[in-house]
């Protein structure tokens, strides 16, 4: 089974369900309380990708190969997850800071996302003849990601009641999507990940770990309230790992699964390491 034909609805299904979330104040919150939004933006947009490529240059990840390089790179530059104004809200952090967050990031990461991973494929991609198409790739995040939020933000606004019938049952469809993804990814490629776990799990953990912790400190130095500073450490370490998948495997795009391998990995790590903090806040409520 080819894993794109599996990506391509899960992930278009993830982008519509954001859009039937989607308020025009959400926008708004940009322009009235901006502290928190920018150092989220900036968490995820600059942040996540430079302590990547600092994590993939350092003594760690001497064995990784230009695939995989390629792979956490891609996961680093993607917007935030859907999942995390699930996340936020199992948390009691910011759930409108959150929607806020994730919709810019999408938009945000169309133009970002091209020009950070053409740089790194110039860099490490020639070794593998790997080599990005720009264009294709614009084109592919406008159909899968920006068509799929806008319709569902006018649905919203338009038809609300529609809308929250619509989200009430997506929602719960998600997650088991998600789960099947990683079970399918994991049959198809179970020797690499096994091979490549210890690796690739260990520093898609310091990642993660490195990115939350320094957005709960920027949070903390910016004196954001402690739902603010929840939802930014959500925000900050949940990236879009089906939208990573989707680039990889697109045959527009990278059209290696290998590339995906980290995404999946990155899934999962992610997965453990927010529940873990979840718990953690219903503990200090």
């Amino acid at each position: 089974m080819n894993t794109i034909f599996i990506v391509l609805p899960i992930l278009t299904l993830l982008m519509f369900d954001l859009g039937l979330v989607l308020k025009p104040a959400d926008f708004r919150l940009v322009a009235t309380r901006p502290k928190p939004v920018l150092i989220g933006l900036f968490g995820q947009i600059i942040l996540l990708p430079l302590v990547a490529w600092l994590i993939i240059r350092s003594p760690l990840t001497t064995n990784l190969s230009p695939l995989f390089i390629i792979g956490i790179m891609l996961v680093a530059c993607s917007p935030g997850g859907s999942s995390s104004n699930v996340f936020s809200m199992l948390a009691k952090g910011d759930v409108a800071l959150s929607v806020t967050l994730t919709a810019c990031s999408s938009i945000i990461t169309l133009f970002t996302l091209p020009l950070i991973m053409a740089w790194v494929t110039a860099s490490v991609g020639e070794s593998v003849a790997i080599h990005l198409p720009i264009g294709k790739l614009f084109m592919q995040n406008i159909v899968l990601m920006v068509v799929p939020i806008a319709l569902g933000f006018v649905l919203n606004i338009y038809r609300e009641l529609t809308a929250q019938k619509i989200h009430a049952v997506l929602k719960r469809l998600a997650m088991p999507a998600l789960l099947l993804l990683i079970t399918v990814f994991y049959l198809q490629h179970k020797e690499t990940i096994i091979a490549e776990f210890t690796s690739l799990g260990l520093t898609m953990s310091v990642l993660i770990l490195a990115t939350t912790s320094c957005g709960a400190l920027i949070a903390w130095l910016f004196r954001c309230s402690t739902k603010e500073r929840r939802t930014l450490v959500i925000e900050i370490g949940m990236q879009n790992a089906a939208q990573a998948i989707t680039i990889a495997c697109s045959p527009l795009i990278f059209n290696s699964e290998v590339i995906a391998i980290p995404a999946i990995i990155y899934s999962l790590m992610m997965n453990i390491i927010l529940l873990t903090y979840v718990g953690i806040t219903k503990i200090y409520q």
